[in-house]
C-alpha cells in the first residue's frame, strides 16, 4: 500500500458542503415555510444531512432554516466553505515559499521519503505554480535519476501528488500478457480425444450430448456448433500437452452412478472440463399430440417455454463443480470463447500455484508446530532429569550428614571409654556395627556418579507437559534415546 507524505497539515476535517437535488429542494421548502416545517418520516435522512451541515435546526419533526442555510440558498455555497477557501488563499504565499526551488530539490525531497512519494493537499495558485515549475525543471534539465520516472497528478485542481517511480520494478509488477492459443480452421490430425468424440457423434443431425459416453469429451451442443467446438478443444488440448500437462478421460462412481469426465492434470491437480452451448428461454409451440393429450387429460400442462441453443459456447468446470467459479469462460458480447482459451489455462496454472503455495505454507506451519512440540518435550525431559537428580543429590547429602553424625557419635563413645568408662562387649559390637553402617551409607566412601535417568515414556513425562501428548511421534526410543524424526531439536 502506498503511503503519501503530506507537506501541509490540514487543520480541520474537510466537510462536503454540496447538496443533492433532494437536499436542496427540502432546504428551499423549509426556508419558504412561514413557520417551522414538519418533516415527513420518509425525508428524515435528508433533513439529517442538512442538520449536519448546519443549514437547518430541528426539534422533533419541526425544522427551521439557519442563517448559514439562507446564505447557501443565496450564494450557492456554504459560508464555512467560502471561509476555508479564503484561509487557503491567505496562506498561499507562505506555502509557496516552502515549495522546492528547482527540480533538483524536488527529486531530493522525493528520494528522502520512504516510498518516493509526496502529496501537497489542494494548494493555492502560487504554491501549485511553484511545484509545477520544479516538476518541469526536473524534466527539462535531466534531474531525474536514470532508470526512474517522475510522475505528477493534480496539475489544475485538487491535491498535487508527485512520485519517483522505478521503471524496471514497475514493468516487473505488470501482469504478463496472456498467450493466445491459435484455433485451426480445419483439423488434419485431431487430438486423440477429439477423434474419439467425433467418432462417437457420428452423423447425428440433432443436438449432440456425449456427457454420458465414456472415453470422450463431454459435449452438449447443437449440431451447428459441433465443428467449432471440436476445433476449440483440439487447440486447447494440444496446448495443454505442449506445456507438459496431461489430459485424461476418466470414469468415476458418484452417488452410485458412472460419471464420465475429461480431466486436465497440472502438477497433480485435476480439473474436469466440459463444453456446452448456452440456451435461451423461448415460447413453447404446442404440438398436436400435446394439445390432444391436454384435451383428454385436463390435469396435464403444456410447458410455456422451451430452452433453445443460442450459439454461445461455454467451456469450464461441469455444472455443480466447486471449481466452476475458478475456470469457466463463454462467448459474450465482448469476446469469443476462442480468445479466452489462454486465460482459461492461465487461471488453471494460477490456481495450481496458489494451491501449492497454501500447501507449502501449511507444511511449514506444521513443521514449525512439530519443532516447537519437540522443543517442549525436550525441555520437559530436562526438567524431569533435573528433578530426579536433585532428589538423588539431596538423598546423598542427607546420607552423608547422617553418616557423619554416626561417626561423631561413635567417636564420642570411644572417647568416653578412654576417660575411664570401660565398654562392654555388647557396646563394642554395637559401635562396630554402627561404624560399618555409617561406612555403607556414606556416599563419599565410594566413587560418585549420576543416577540413571528416569523413564522417558509419555506416562513418565505427562506431569511435565501441557497439551496433546500424542500430537506427533514420540521422540524417545524404549531405552530412553532421543531420536525425533527429521528434527534438529537438541537432545537432553
Amino acid at each position: 500500500m502506498a503511503i503519501h507524505t503530506s507537506l501541509v497539515q490540514v487543520e480541520a476535517e474537510v466537510v462536503k458542503y454540496t447538496l443533492s437535488a433532494q437536499q436542496a429542494e427540502l432546504l428551499r421548502q423549509i426556508a419558504s415555510a412561514p413557520g417551522a416545517l414538519t418533516i415527513a418520516p420518509n425525508r428524515s435522512n435528508t433533513a439529517w444531512a442538512l442538520r449536519q451541515r448546519g443549514l437547518i435546526q430541528q426539534s422533533g419533526q419541526a425544522a427551521v432554516v439557519t442563517s448559514d442555510g439562507r446564505y447557501f440558498l443565496k450564494h450557492g455555497k456554504h459560508p464555512k466553505e467560502v471561509q476555508s477557501e479564503k484561509d487557503r488563499l491567505a496562506g498561499d504565499a507562505e506555502r509557496a515559499a516552502r515549495a522546492p526551488a528547482d527540480g533538483a530539490e524536488l527529486v531530493s525531497r522525493l528520494r528522502a521519503t520512504a516510498y518516493g512519494q509526496l502529496t501537497v493537499p489542494d494548494p493555492g495558485p502560487q504554491t501549485r505554480g511553484r511545484w509545477r515549475a520544479a516538476y518541469y525543471d526536473a524534466l527539462h534539465h535531466d534531474r531525474v535519476p536514470a532508470g526512474q520516472k517522475l510522475r505528477w497528478s493534480g496539475r489544475q485542481r485538487g491535491d498535487c501528488a508527485f512520485a519517483l517511480v522505478d521503471e524496471e520494478a514497475e514493468l516487473a509488477a505488470q501482469p504478463q500478457p496472456v498467450h493466445a492459443i491459435a484455433i485451426p480452421d480445419t483439423i488434419d490430425r485431431p487430438h486423440q480425444l477429439v477423434r474419439a468424440t467425433r467418432k462417437a457423434i457420428g452423423r447425428s443431425k440433432s443436438a449432440v450430448d456425449t456427457r454420458e459416453t465414456a472415453g470422450v469429451i463431454p459435449l452438449h451442443v447443437s449440431r451447428a456448433q459441433v465443428d467449432r467446438a471440436l476445433r476449440i478443444l483440439h487447440a486447447l488440448l494440444t496446448e495443454v500437452e505442449r506445456r507438459g500437462y496431461q489430459v485424461d478421460a476418466r470414469t468415476d462412481l458418484q452417488h452410485g452412478q458412472a460419471l464420465h469426465e475429461m480431466v486436465v492434470v497440472i502438477r497433480g491437480h485435476d480439473f474436469p472440463l466440459t463444453l456446452t452451448e448456452r440456451t435461451t428461454k423461448v415460447p413453447h409451440e404446442p404440438t398436436p399430440q400435446e394439445i390432444r393429450r391436454e384435451q383428454q387429460s385436463p390435469w396435464t400442462r403444456i410447458p410455456k417455454y422451451d430452452h433453445a441453443f443460442n450459439g454461445r459456447l461455454e467451456l469450464g468446470a461441469p455444472a455443480g463443480s466447486r471449481h466452476r467459479h475458478v475456470y469457466t469462460y463463454s462467448d459474450s458480447a465482448r469476446w469469443t470463447l476462442e480468445s479466452r482459451l489462454g486465460h482459461l489455462l492461465r487461471d488453471l496454472e494460477e490456481h495450481v500455484t496458489a494451491a501449492e503455495g497454501r500447501r507449502e505454507k501449511e507444511r511449514l506451519q506444521k513443521a514449525e508446530q512439530q519443532r516447537r512440540w519437540y522443543a517442549t518435550v525436550s525441555q520437559a525431559r530436562q526438567q524431569q532429569v533435573d528433578r530426579h537428580r536433585t532428589t538423588f543429590l539431596n538423598e546423598q547429602v542427607q546420607a552423608w550428614r547422617h553418616a557423619s553424625e554416626i561417626d561423631a557419635f561413635c567417636q564420642a563413645a570411644h572417647a568416653r571409654a578412654a576417660d575411664g568408662m570401660p565398654s562392654s562387649e555388647e557396646e563394642i559390637a554395637w559401635l562396630r556395627w554402627a561404624e560399618e553402617y555409617a561406612e555403607r551409607i556414606d556416599p563419599l566412601r565410594s566413587p560418585l556418579r549420576a543416577p540413571p535417568d528416569p523413564p522417558s515414556s509419555r506416562e513418565a513425562l505427562g506431569k511435565f507437559l501441557q497439551g496433546d501428548l500424542d500430537a506427533h511421534p514420540w521422540p524417545f526410543h524404549s531405552r530412553g534415546r532421543w531420536s525425533p524424526p527429521d528434527e534438529d531439536v537438541s537432545p537432553v
